[in-house]
């Protein structure tokens, strides 16, 4: 079984943000696998399906950012799965140029809110990572202020076909290792 989990805020004054494209992401995936976001458990919004033989279970915390780890830690020990095999989170990076993606098995929080909460969470900087760039802020802009902007026109086509890229890259780990999506998708 395969936890694909997209960060971001609920509600509409969220649903465009730079801080949203994890939700973007498994919105996509749900559209193209046809599995319906409509388990409310574990506080997220939730859809059980099958990719090929592979049971998928996609992820959309409700608990805004920067408490994504009172979602994905309870879902993760009801099924009895391990983060380092079977969760893969997809966020946003301001570290990454906007339209760029980087895979990760591992790692800290980077200062982003919603992994700081997975990482205290889960108890493990050991699980899959999609980074979708979404670019810094100039000098002077707050973060904050930033990753709750929206894409200027501008960037929206990037954003758009990164969104798009991270959704194959999980389809990817359906079907063979991480370390080969990573080969395949890094660079």
């Amino acid at each position: 079984m395969k936890v694909i989990v997209g960060l971001g805020n609920p509600g509409r004054e969220y649903e465009m943000t730079r801080h949203n494209v994890g939700f973007w992401a498994i919105d996509r995936l749900a559209d193209e696998w046809g599995i319906a976001l409509n388990q409310g458990k574990f506080k997220g919004l939730i859809g059980e399906g099958r990719v090929g033989t592979e049971k998928v279970i996609l992820v959309k915390p409700l608990t805004y950012m920067n408490l994504s780890g009172e979602c994905v830690s309870p879902l993760l020990s009801f099924y009895k799965l391990d983060p380092e095999e079977d969760l893969l989170v997809i966020y946003d990076d301001l570290d990454l140029p906007c339209g760029k993606i980087r895979l990760r098995t591992k790692g800290s929080a980077g200062g982003h809110n919603g992994i700081k909460s997975l990482l205290a969470h889960l108890g493990t900087q050991e699980f899959k990572r999609i980074k979708v760039g979404i670019d810094r802020p100039e000098p002077g802009r707050k973060v904050v202020d930033y990753v709750l902007g929206t894409f200027p026109p501008e960037q929206k086509a990037d954003v758009e076909e990164a969104v798009k890229r991270a959704a194959e890259a999980s389809r990817a780990w359906t079907e063979i290792s991480f370390l080969r999506v990573m080969n395949q998708y890094n660079g």
